[in-house]
């Protein structure tokens, strides 16, 4: 038991590197507000962080009261009393942004879920990201019902 407690402290000490997950997907704790956001943009793998970062600018350019969170090691961004309309998650060769009720942005992001209005936009290393149409569908999906979880 004391060893399980020992090795908690170190991975919450801030000199700790979290731990990348399969597809390096980074393992940050559960938490609410922009710091463990931050953490997990950080944490983000080699190119992915900086995209990670810029995605995290526009979010908050576009809705500047969006709320965060991070939860199962993804950021997630909603709004108060209304839901999570957004989360974000690092596989090994893109980082995936879902769209909770993507299927009724316009246009639709491309991406299709098992989820029926989930829709998923993916961002590869050598992809340019459209931020007009990135931050329209932010927009958007800020004004819809979000997911309860």
């Amino acid at each position: 038991m004391a060893k399980a407690k020992s090795q908690k402290v170190a991975a919450d000490s801030p000199a700790a590197k979290p731990v990348l997950l399969s597809g390096g997907n980074p393992q940050i704790a559960k938490g609410y507000g922009d710091v463990p956001v931050q953490a997990y943009i950080a944490a983000m793998p080699g190119w992915k962080s900086g995209i990670g970062g810029r995605l995290d600018q526009l979010i908050m350019q576009a809705v500047p009261n969006v709320q965060k969170a991070v939860k199962w090691n993804s950021p997630f961004y909603g709004m108060e009393g209304e839901g999570w309309f957004l989360g974000i998650h690092c596989f090994s060769k893109y980082i995936k942004v879902a769209f909770f009720r993507g299927l009724s942005l316009k246009p639709v992001p491309p991406g299709e879920s098992k989820s029926k209005d989930t829709r998923y936009f993916h961002i590869h290393e050598n992809d340019r990201l459209d931020e007009e149409q990135f931050v329209s569908w932010v927009k958007q999906a800020s004004q819809l019902p979000g997911e309860r979880m």
